[in-house]
């Protein structure tokens, strides 16, 4: 027993392999680097008698580019340059009566894009994770105010009565996906369990129709939207007995509705606010040292996560300073094809293994485990004045008092309503007023990507955190399978990325580099620079080469210069690196082509309008606005997506500008390979020709839903034809600029 003690609870296993891969990559692709950039730069400094002011615009126009996108791509290099995977040990951790408590933050907005099923599962998924119940609270925040969600949450308590026993036998904990899958212990248990099964499921369905029926009687969408009231709630069956209630939830989480007040002169922060009031709300009922952070779609997958992530916080040696565990986000829709990446290999297979290694990464929205003190803590905390506590903390004696202690569950009963009249009094809109909320302490505003810029802050004063990625997914939700809600969220995250980057807490120049490591700041620069990066280049290359090639303007090296050498080194390096990339990380190449073509795709729209976005917010011409994504599937849409086939059912201002750039990459291709066949000039163009027959292959699907697709899923003659003007707008004016 006590050589056990001793035995570590995890390991952090260092890719060495993929270390020297890497950095030797860089090394090379480096120095190809150094001599494309020269080559550029001597084009300025040369004489040359066919330099004209529109060959040179046209020069420095990909010269601006082609520094973009190397400074891009250094900075990706961090993510790249130390990747480490772990393993943990919960088997190793102390008895039950030691664990920490945690809370369960779930956060949900809009009934009718979150449908109330969907959500009351994450909340029972939770409810029955491998943890004893008594140290396991969970939190619904509803953003909506909606009668329905509060309805489905009592239903949601009065069935987990029956879930909760049963699911502890089994490892799949949301009754939904367990109910819709074969599951590899369905047959456990023999014939009794099998007929238990039926009957809870029978009672399941009972529940969902109960839940969907509140939905169609009740309101789905709150009549006061960002007007109403507080409403706090500890859900449990409606009894005046004490002992009775104790005795009914002995073995079961504490389970609470949170829906804070909003009102139209108050700002409400998005999800950050949101968080902020289940911290302070919990605080004052639970104030568990841990807090788990799930989406509403989210379910609780594998119930181990909790003694996975405790493996890591109760590690004496990195427990100190570690702020928090965080898990990958993984789906269960995906399909085989995945024509739009939903499942984010890059970032959870790739990036953040590599983030873990520099320092760890940053909070990442969903099925993160963090320390409340890392969230709650800072020079005035640890000075300890009560004026000084108040004005950085709100005027809630009960919270700052919480700051300094654990409370005991038990007292919830004998002080509830004491206790749910300060949690009105934290979930007030006007709390915040003049406190340090939001700005030194909770969940950051400023960014409506508050899981980024929360990470950041934490980094920057000297907290840590780590990236656990078992075999068993932990956390499973629902991925995005239609264009149009991928580009609006892409927008949205671009907006909040671009929203630090312009600021001053701008990765690159913020906070002093001794509390997080260089290469880490580099990590968190990407992350918020890489929309801008991407989005003026790849409208440049897509546009800027083609013009000059239907002008007769080359801008690359002859096939029969060196230098030819070294573009095609640049270009196969990266390509190249990107596929060995997706195939060792179990993927195909397949995956590769869908995500150069998404990056194609997202680059020019997404990236472009939340940039503009945060742009316009920065200078007051614009507020900052918030909308969930879409969890309702749409059947035609779908199908579409298990078919690997493009559905462009979105708005015009996504289409329009993708389908003008092919229309016009497909006109400079054309006329460029009349140009070669009839006027020679192969060797002085083959760059500047293959370009746009490389935008055009990658981009195929965009072809064929404008001129072969007849199928809801196309993009419309009307969105074909603005294109084509657009086209040919781009081209006269290219004519007038390049002559």
């Amino acid at each position: 027993m006590e050589s056990s003690s001793k035995l570590p609870l995890h390991l952090c296993h260092v890719h060495k392999l993929s270390i020297f891969i890497n950095r030797t990559h860089i090394f090379f692709h480096s120095i190809a680097l150094v001599f494309l950039l020269y080559y550029r730069a001597s084009f300025f400094f040369f004489q040359d008698t066919t330099k004209t002011k529109a060959t040179t615009l046209a020069w420095l126009l990909v010269f601006v580019s082609e520094i973009f996108l190397s400074f891009e791509w250094l900075l990706s290099q961090s993510f790249r340059w130390r990747p480490v995977s772990r393993t943990t040990f919960p088997e190793r951790l102390p008895g039950d009566d030691k664990l920490p408590a945690v809370d369960v933050f779930i956060c949900t907005a809009d009934p009718e894009k979150e449908p109330t099923v969907g959500v009351m599962n994450t909340v029972l998924s939770a409810m029955a994770m491998d943890y004893p119940p008594e140290k396991l609270y969970v939190y619904l925040s509803d953003d909506g105010g909606a009668a329905v969600t509060l309805k489905g949450m009592r239903e949601a308590w009065r069935f987990a009565k029956w879930w909760l026993p049963f699911c502890r036998r089994i490892k799949c904990r949301a009754p939904e996906a367990y109910f819709s899958a074969e599951e590899e212990d369905a047959d456990f248990g023999g014939s009794e369990f099998i007929q238990e099964r039926e009957d809870i499921k029978e009672k399941y369905e009972v529940f969902k129709k109960r839940v969907r029926e509140k939905a169609t009687v009740g309101d789905t969408r709150s009549r006061l939207g960002r007007d109403h009231p507080a409403v706090i709630e500890v859900i449990q069956e409606t009894s005046s007995d004490d002992a009775i209630q104790e005795n009914e939830t002995k073995n079961m989480p504490l389970l609470v509705y949170v829906s804070r007040e909003k009102r139209p002169s108050h700002p409400h922060h998005f999800k950050a606010g949101a968080l902020n009031v289940l911290l302070r709300v919990s605080g004052v009922i639970s104030n568990s040292p841990y807090i788990l952070g799930l989406d509403c779609d989210m379910h609780c997958h594998d119930p181990s996560s909790a003694r996975q992530a405790m493996c890591f916080h109760l590690d004496p040696k990195i427990s100190p300073s570690l702020a928090l565990v965080q898990f990958p986000q993984k789906f269960h829709n995906i399909s085989n094809n995945d024509i739009y990446d939903s499942q984010l290999r890059s970032t959870f297979w790739l990036l953040w293994q590599g983030f873990d290694g520099v320092g760890g990464p940053c909070v990442s929205g969903s099925g993160y485990y963090i320390k409340r003190l890392s969230l709650c803590s800072n020079s005035i905390h640890k000075d300890g004045d009560p004026m000084k506590l108040r004005q950085s903390f709100g005027p809630s004696n009960e919270f700052i008092k919480s700051l300094h202690q654990n409370k005991k569950p038990d007292m919830l009963i004998h002080r509830k309503k004491a206790l749910l009249n300060e949690a009105q009094l934290l979930a007030s809109c006007a709390f915040e007023n003049g406190t340090e909320w939001g700005k030194e302490v909770g969940f950051m505003y400023g960014s409506v990507l508050e899981d980024y810029f929360t990470g950041f802050r934490l980094h920057c004063k000297g907290w840590i955190s780590v990236y656990c990625n078992p075999p068993r997914p932990q956390f499973l939700g629902s991925g995005i399978t239609n264009l149009d809600d991928f580009l609006v969220q892409l927008t949205r995250w671009t907006s909040g990325l671009v929203d630090v980057a312009i600021s001053k807490f701008c990765p690159l120049v913020y906070g002093p580099l001794k509390t997080y490591t260089f290469v880490q700041s580099m990590c968190y620069a990407d992350l918020a620079l890489f929309p801008i990066f991407y989005f003026l280049p790849l409208w440049c290359f897509a546009t800027i080469p083609q013009l000059c090639l239907l002008n007769g303007i080359p801008l690359y090296p002859e096939v029969s210069n060196s230098y030819f050498i070294v573009f095609s080194f640049v270009f196969l390096s990266s390509i190249s690196k990107h596929l060995y990339e997706v195939l060792s990380t179990g993927f195909t190449f397949r995956h590769w082509i869908n995500e150069q073509r998404i990056w194609m795709m997202k680059s020019v729209t997404s990236h472009l309008y939340g940039s503009w976005d945060a742009f316009m917010k920065k200078i007051g011409m614009r507020e900052a606005s918030f909308f969930p994504t879409n969890k309702v599937d749409d059947v035609e849409q779908l199908k579409r997506y298990n078919m690997g086939v493009f559905d462009f059912q979105t708005s015009i201002l996504f289409l329009a500008p993708m389908a003008a750039l092919v229309i016009l990459n497909m006109a400079s291709f054309a006329v460029g390979i009349s140009r070669v066949i009839f006027l020679g000039g192969l060797d002085k163009f083959f760059i500047q020709v293959f370009i746009p027959f490389y935008v055009i292959l990658m981009n195929y699907p965009i072809v064929e839903g404008m001129l072969i697709r007849k199928d809801r899923g196309r993009i419309p003659p009307s969105v074909t034809l603005l294109s084509a003007i657009i086209s040919l707008i781009f081209y006269f004016l290219g004519s007038i600029i390049f002559m």
